[in-house]
């Protein structure tokens, strides 16, 4: 029963990053029985669970298993791979809030399904989807409203990855401002912090920032 379970997690992978060679395949199986941890979901429920084509689902494994071999993901490496889109500062502590949106069963790894769930909903997923996303990653102790103090960590991990060296450069105390006109416009009762109802009532009337959601409908 076991090697049949294994033999079948090794058809969906394959039939995931498209590699139907039967030479190479038969070249894999003892390097990917040793070197995978974590092997996804079959195609028919990953295509069920998000909102992506087969075909996508094939360019996207193919892409994360050229980054993460094993299957999963960790902090460290995730930061690694994310650090080579903003060479020009430190992605670092975004990278972590990130990881931890994505890192939906709190185990320390991103697998390609937390990936796809994730992407799915960013890129696929109705404006609420996508509000309610964007306001679990600014909610960093998950207590159901956004304060001050974590929008502030947010912006600043934003600014420092956007580097110094920008044009128009930014002043230190952008990340600040950048918080107070954020509260001024999204803490309705004036309370001091910002519920999921403010936060996705107040994005719906900011036609940036409608615009800048639909860029993401055309990704892949």
């Amino acid at each position: 029963m076991k090697a049949k379970n294994r033999d079948q997690r090794l058809s969906d992978s394959r039939e995931l990053d498209g590699s139907y060679d039967q030479l190479t395949d038969s070249v894999e199986d003892d390097f990917e029985l040793s070197t995978v941890c974590h092997r996804p979901e079959s195609m028919d429920k990953l295509q069920e669970q998000t909102k992506f084509t087969k075909k996508e689902l094939q360019v996207l494994y193919r892409g994360f298993k050229n980054e993460c071999p094993s299957g999963v993901v960790n902090e460290e490496n995730f930061k690694t791979i994310y650090s080579q889109f903003f060479p020009q500062g430190d992605s670092s502590m975004y990278a972590h809030f990130l990881f931890e949106a994505f890192d939906t069963n709190k185990n320390g790894s991103v697998s390609f399904e937390d990936f796809v769930f994730g992407l799915s909903i960013i890129l696929r997923g109705t404006i609420n989807d996508r509000l309610n996303w964007a306001f679990n990653l600014y909610d960093l102790n998950k207590d159901g409203c956004i304060t001050k103090e974590e929008m502030f960590d947010i912006m600043k991990s934003i600014y420092d990855m956007m580097g110094k060296y920008t044009y128009p450069s930014m002043q230190d105390d952008a990340p600040r401002e950048h918080v107070e006109s954020f509260f001024q416009k999204m803490d309705r009762n004036k309370d001091g912090v910002v519920t999921i109802e403010e936060f996705i009532e107040s994005c719906k009337k900011d036609e940036n920032i409608m615009q800048s959601m639909q860029l993401f409908d055309n990704v892949i």
